[in-house]
């Protein structure tokens, strides 16, 4: 038990150091500075990955790059959902937006927003044929599927329907032509892209969504006047140069970096590629994400988790009241709150104390603690399943309560506790699937992204559930060899 404790605290001890050396070498480099850019890579045709290549592309990508150029900035992507990437900013988790950030006041009093690189409009968007919706005052009392936080979503609530939370258009459209959503309220640009690329004459444009003009911007920290500085001088020296116009009729054919460039045309869409060509091509970005975050994502917070689990369940059932009492109040706590609002509070929320971990470090936190709290009380019960003559036998051989614990309690105890922690185990590998919102690109991620991009949701996700289900019957299997080994200690 000690050496487990050892090493559970050893791993964590460099997971968090080994981050801030690595931070400390970083900042002795004369370079130029590293500017993270938090985007989606799900909003094509202004962020989104290239389905044969799989790097990160689009036309703000292509922006903020033009941008760092001017500016001497070295850039480093981070891609997440839309709703988490302003409290990323607003943690320092990144310096900047760049995914068609729409400019309001709301915005402008809080962040700072950068010159203007986009003009766009608002479009409704409805199911081909469906006359009832023409304008805005048509979606009273109905349902748009809108990214919670986005301009859009607020237009929709403003013209009183309800909003359906999704993560990107993509999922929007799909929601809209299975019937479960009556309209869309979205940017022209993304509509145009996602019928040109996908061939789809299921939805149609019904209308503008006002008459006002969106104007899309850069947003950075309000403090951080230096670099909004920098991307406005760049801003204009791209716009001067005629580098921004070259950009936007690249991807539009009209120079959408003006309120009146022309129409966008998207008519040649994108390379559309088939079903069988997309899975193959998501297969190895998936595996690897597997590999190098989903997978030691659940070991290390298996194993921490378990070594904490181990010392609540002790302290749970110590004769102390103090200590059965602070046992109880985090299980309490822990089993009370959803995982996700763990993993929110620990990598956004801690950062406003002053407390800031790197993704990585924040989810093995995160989900150790959650093992934590349901795992004590399978190791509680294991322990307590000992008939308590074993306590008095070991007693009277001289054995003190750390020695019989060890060589007798809990070798009983594994035996009963293996099946229900296999199955926090499993959970657990299932649950690394909410990384994303912490900034890990895991494999249900990769996922996501390719779906994203292609509208193949049913056989990327049916691929990602096979990648998880071979690993499941794999530790079923295991769990399953554990069980016949520790027969031994069972009296027959």
């Amino acid at each position: 038990m000690r050496h487990a404790l050892r090493c559970a605290l050893l791993l964590l001890t460099l997971m968090i150091v080994a981050p801030a050396q690595a931070g400390v070498a970083v900042a002795q480099d004369a370079g130029p500075p590293v500017i993270r850019v938090g985007t989606e890579g799900t909003y094509p045709p202004f962020s989104f990955h290239d389905p044969r290549s799989g790097a990160l592309t689009g036309y703000d990508i292509e922006v903020v790059e033009a941008i760092a150029e001017r500016a001497g900035w070295r850039l480093e992507f981070v891609e997440t959902q839309w709703d988490a990437v302003f409290p990323a900013l607003d943690s320092g988790r990144i310096d900047v937006v760049a995914n068609q950030v729409s400019k309001n006041a709301e915005r402008a009093a809080k962040y700072g927003l950068s010159d203007t690189y986009t003009y766009s409009h608002g479009v409704i968007v409805r199911r081909t044929g469906d006359e009832s919706i023409k304008t805005l005052d048509d979606l009273r009392g109905k349902v748009t599927a809108e990214s919670a936080t986005s301009n859009w979503a607020d237009i929709a609530r403003g013209a009183g329907a309800r909003v359906e939370s999704v993560e990107g258009f993509a999922q929007a459209a799909a929601l809209l032509t299975q019937g479960r959503v009556d309209a869309i309220v979205n940017d022209n640009i993304a509509v145009l892209d996602y019928q040109a690329s996908t061939g789809s004459s299921d939805v149609e444009v019904a209308g503008k969504a006002g008459a006002e003009t969106s104007e899309q911007v850069l947003t950075f920290r309000k403090d951080d006047r230096e670099r909004l500085d920098e991307a406005n001088r760049a801003i204009s020296s791209l716009k001067a140069d005629g580098t921004l116009r070259g950009i936007s009729e690249k991807y539009f054919k009209a120079d959408v970096s003006v309120p009146d460039g022309g129409s966008a045309d998207l008519s040649q869409g994108r390379d559309h590629l088939s079903t069988w060509e997309v899975v193959r091509n998501t297969a190895w970005p998936m595996f690897v994400g597997l590999v190098q975050v989903t997978l030691p994502l659940t070991a290390l917070s298996f194993a921490i988790g378990l070594a904490l689990a181990l010392l609540v369940a002790l302290a749970r059932i110590s004769s102390y009241r103090v200590l059965s009492g602070l046992a109880r109040a985090f299980i309490s706590i822990i089993r009370g709150t959803p995982l996700l609002l763990q993993l929110f509070i620990v990598f956004y929320g801690l950062p406003q104390l002053g407390v800031k971990f790197p993704p990585f470090t924040a989810a093995v936190i995160a989900f150790s603690l959650n093992v934590a709290g349901y795992a004590a009380e399978v190791v509680r019960s294991a322990i307590l399943a000992v008939p308590k003559g074993q306590f008095e036998a070991a007693a009277t051989i001289g054995l003190n309560y750390p020695q019989t614990l060890r060589r007798i309690i809990l070798p009983q105890a594994t035996r009963t506790a293996v099946p229900p922690l296999s199955n926090t185990l499993l959970s657990l590998l299932k649950d690394t699937s909410l990384g994303s919102v912490v900034l890990l690109t895991e494999l249900f991620r990769e996922s996501q992204l390719a779906a994203a991009e292609s509208n193949e949701f049913l056989a990327l996700y049916a691929f990602a559930g096979l990648y998880y289900w071979v690993i499941c019957v794999a530790l079923s299997a295991a769990q399953k060899r554990l069980e016949t080994r520790l027969d031994r200690y069972v009296a027959r």
